[in-house]
């Protein structure tokens, strides 16, 4: 089985992690056209409103939840679930989508989104689908020692790895928890000489190798295309 995160150590959430809450983008559609409300991880804010300008997809709606939740993926499902039926209560909207695959929760969001009766992106996770699901399910055991990065993850390392796992305060923690992994594979989504140096730090204060691997937007730019 394919290894994508190391087991959480800090077990609340970390006060100084970015988190990208009530972000929304509102549609602008023709009159009459449909418009469809994504809810989605704030750790996908960038990557879904850039896909959103560069292909003019005026009837989609962001509304994201913390990136935060990343830290504690049991809250997701009912997370989503507000959200969900707030979109509905506003009655603006066509469709809702949840723009989450599993993302730690053992199946239990898509049992939520299949009662909410909504569409989610398939995956177990944004690495996969960044990197193609079936891609990276081909890539099985071959990359069971790698641990994955995307854009905004090596943006927010600290904050989302560093601090969260207690490395910051407890150093020698970090061979207990990466010692069984070899390399840090940065899954990019653009092309930026800084956020590849950053990756490069990044595995270095690991102690891990490094990859760059350049995905674009995966899976995630199909699932849009068809949200209409």
């Amino acid at each position: 089985m394919t290894s994508h995160t190391p087991p959480p150590v800090a077990p609340g959430l970390d006060d100084g992690a970015l988190t990208v809450e009530g972000l929304s983008a509102p549609a602008a559609a023709p009159e009459g056209a449909p418009r469809v409300r994504l809810i989605a991880c704030g750790a996908l804010a960038g990557e879904i409103l850039a896909l959103i300008r560069l292909n003019d997809w005026t009837h989609l709606d962001l509304k994201c939840l913390p990136a935060q939740l990343h830290l504690r993926p049991d809250l997701i499902p009912d997370a989503v679930e507000a959200e969900v039926r707030r979109a509905r209560a506003l009655g603006d909207f066509d469709a809702v989508k949840v723009i989450y695959a599993d993302c730690g929760t053992g199946g239990l969001l898509a049992t939520r989104c299949a009662e909410l009766g909504v569409e989610m992106i398939p995956g177990p996770h944004c690495y996969s689908f960044f990197d193609g699901n079936e891609i990276f399910a081909a890539r099985g055991d071959a990359e069971m020692t790698c641990f994955y990065l995307t854009d905004f993850l090596v943006r927010q390392f600290d904050a989302f790895v560093w601090r969260p796992m207690g490395l910051d305060r407890h150093p020698e923690l970090r061979d207990m928890i990466f010692g069984n992994y070899t390399t840090l594979v940065h899954l990019a989504q653009v092309e930026d000489p800084e956020l590849d140096a950053k990756a490069e730090e990044a595995a270095a204060r690991l102690g891990l190798a490094h990859e760059r691997r350049f995905t674009g937007y995966g899976d995630l730019a199909g699932f849009l295309a068809r949200a209409g």
